[in-house]
């Protein structure tokens, strides 16, 4: 009651927005606001916080149908892009790096490098992205980890991430990971899922229709962001020469992926059958599949290998993509249209 005084008060008799930052620190978070919203006042509420599991399950319990949730991820590329080139019309943005071979390969390295927390895009030099990626980790570890969700065991918490810093874009063995982190499995799965929850990393299941032939269990795992993936393998320097470079390209592709068909209904998968062949993404909307190739490569021409002819020839689709870093093209393959394009595209 207090509050909402106050809040009268400064308003003034205006409607007025009112942010409230850290929420998750109110006694019954949820139950306070939810007692905000039926007094029906004219005001706009804003409710920030940290992405912890006791900020969104206890507030989400008690404000069923009275909020609107808005996930704030990392600055995307296409954020990125508009930020260091200027161009308001991201429209311009594919015309302007096609055109900029050695524009593009600069842009392209330093996301890859330093990934998109605002603070880090916004450092003046390389020390400083380093300092500031090492302040974020240092507070997810000791508030969100520590503090918030009360887990005793941070060292191992922070191996399992280096292992999976290590692994993304491939199959993950949770007994592997438990071996090397001395958890048991049950612990391994219940810190993963800590992390997925905090916006760390990301969980991609296979594709699959034919149970006997394609992979139906094992995940694999992705970074939110490249800087701090790359903070906890101790800042490598990423160079096309790089043994990384490839799986952090994928990851570049999946974040961009996910940020194309947010808010639909389309799931971004990845497939694998039991013989080896394999396809890097599936964007799948339960009608139709989207086969996506990842190629880190400077591609010259068109090539599609033999894993995705294979699904092409399983499933049919209307198009697939071939995601590479140069090559913009189209081909047919039956009645599929195989587009390459840039990642710029």
């Amino acid at each position: 009651q207090r509050f909402v005084e106050r809040v009268e008060a400064l308003a003034g008799g205006k409607r007025v927005y009112v942010f409230m930052d850290e929420v998750q620190r109110i006694e019954n978070a949820g139950l306070f606001l939810k007692g905000i919203f039926d007094r029906r006042l004219p005001h706009k509420w804003i409710a920030t916080g940290s992405g912890s599991l006791e900020l969104k399950e206890k507030i989400a319990e008690s404000l069923a149908g009275r909020k609107r949730n808005f996930l704030r991820f990392p600055v995307s590329m296409e954020e990125f892009l508009n930020h260091r080139l200027g161009v308001e019309n991201t429209d311009h943005l594919g015309v302007l790096l096609a055109t900029d071979a050695l524009a593009a390969e600069r842009l392209l390295f330093d996301y890859l490098q330093f990934g998109g927390y605002p603070r880090v895009l916004t450092s003046s030099d390389v020390a400083e992205k380093r300092s500031v990626l090492s302040e974020i980790f240092q507070s997810y570890i000791e508030r969100d980890i520590q503090l918030l969700l009360r887990i005793e065991k941070s060292r191992e918490l922070v191996t399992l991430l280096q292992l999976l810093a290590n692994r993304i874009g491939r199959l993950i063995s949770y007994q592997d990971l438990a071996n090397h982190t001395n958890l048991s499995v049950a612990t391994v799965k219940n810190y993963i899922r800590y992390c997925q929850k905090t916006f760390v990393i990301e969980e991609v299941l296979p594709f699959f229709t034919n149970k006997k032939k394609e992979l139906t269990k094992t995940p694999q795992f992705y970074f939110v962001d490249n800087g701090l993936r790359n903070y906890l393998l101790g800042h490598v320097q990423i160079t096309p020469l790089s043994p990384e470079f490839g799986f952090l390209f994928q990851q570049l592709v999946f974040q961009m992926l996910r940020e194309r068909f947010a808010g639909s209904v389309a799931a971004v998968r990845y497939w694998r059958t039991q013989n080896q062949a394999e396809v890097d993404f599936v964007v799948y909307d339960g009608r139709t599949p989207l086969p996506v190739e990842v190629k880190a490569s400077t591609m010259k021409q068109p090539m599609i290998e033999r894993s995705l002819r294979s699904f092409i020839e399983a499933y049919r689709p209307a198009e697939a993509w071939v995601i590479n870093r140069t090559l913009d093209a189209t081909v047919e393959v039956g009645a599929t249209t195989v587009r390459f394009l840039p990642w710029f595209r």
